[in-house]
Order: C-alpha cells, then sequence, then structure tokens
C-alpha cells in the first residue's frame, strides 16, 4: 500500500512524540546513547522543532495510520535539504516505507546543492537504504561513544 506525508502541525506534537520515542527506543537500548538519542528528546524540544521556520515534519501515513515521520530542514535559504529524523514504528519497518518517504520528500523538495542527512555507521540497514536511494558517504566516520559511529551522508540535486 502506498503511504502519503501529510505536514505535521503543533497539534501533532504529542502523537508525534509518542512515535519518536517508540520508533528510537531500540537503538537507544543497544547504544546507551542517552545524549543525543532522538528517544530522549523532550516533547518541549520536539515542539520548537515544529515552530523552527526552515523546518517541516510530515506524518507518513499508509491508510488511515501514521507509521513514521520523516522532518526536513532548509539549510542556507533553502539551497540544500537535510533530513533528520526519519523514522518508522518498529511494526511497519522493512516495509518499504522509509524509502517511500524519502523519495515523496524529494519530489516535495528540491534544493539546488542537494541534500544531506547523517546515521549511525553500525546500522548497516539504514546505510543500504541511504546508499540505495543514492546517497554518497561523506567525509570520515565520528566516534560518539565506543562502538557508535556517526557517518554523515550526501546526495547531489537532481538535474
Amino acid at each position: 500500500m502506498e503511504i502519503r506525508l501529510i505536514k505535521a502541525g503543533l497539534d501533532d506534537a504529542v502523537a508525534l512524540h509518542l512515535m519518536q520515542v517508540e520508533a528510537f527506543t531500540p537503538l537507544l537500548r543497544k547504544y546507551q546513547d542517552h545524549a543525543f538519542s532522538p528517544a530522549t528528546e523532550s516533547l518541549d524540544r520536539l515542539i520548537e522543532k515544529l515552530k523552527q521556520p526552515n523546518s517541516d515534519f510530515y506524518l507518513i501515513r499508509r491508510g488511515d495510520e501514521s507509521v513514521g515521520a520523516i522532518r526536513v530542514v532548509s539549510l542556507n535559504g533553502g539551497e540544500q535539504g537535510r533530513i533528520s529524523p526519519v523514522f518508522i514504528l518498529p511494526a511497519f519497518q522493512s516495509q518499504g516505507l522509509a524509502q517511500q518517504a524519502i523519495r515523496l520528500v524529494e519530489q516535495l523538495y528540491q534544493p539546488s546543492h542537494g541534500w544531506c542527512l547523517d546515521t549511525i555507521l553500525e546500522e548497516e540497514g539504514n546505510c543500504h537504504l541511504y546508499e540505495k536511494l543514492g546517497f554518497v558517504r561523506f567525509g570520515a566516520a565520528k566516534l560518539a561513544q565506543p562502538g557508535m559511529h556517526l557517518v554523515s551522508y550526501r546526495k547531489a540535486a537532481v538535474g
């Protein structure tokens, strides 16, 4: 079943926060990254992100159900797009939904200097997803904590 993106507003903040915590809790348990994990982000911080003028959050909907979310941040006056975060609830993972969501976002936004995002190097499935979508690893991996490295990806603008 196809997905669609619904722009999230402040009235979606609580539901969005609950989904984000649920989606990122397995990674929090695995890496014990309490400083930066989206699973530990406060509702107030998420609300701040919803209010940012250069930031759009979208609920990822399949049918009548929210299955995840994706946030697009416009950098450098809209010249570059940043995806941070994208997540799918655990019950809906490995169904190609994040891939569909990223492709939809790429149709909605066409930044002249392309896209960027970061992920955990040790999460091979995430790296594979981004590489399959045309993102290329950029720069050296950075140690976030023992056993966890962050890696940046870039994707050139289409056209």
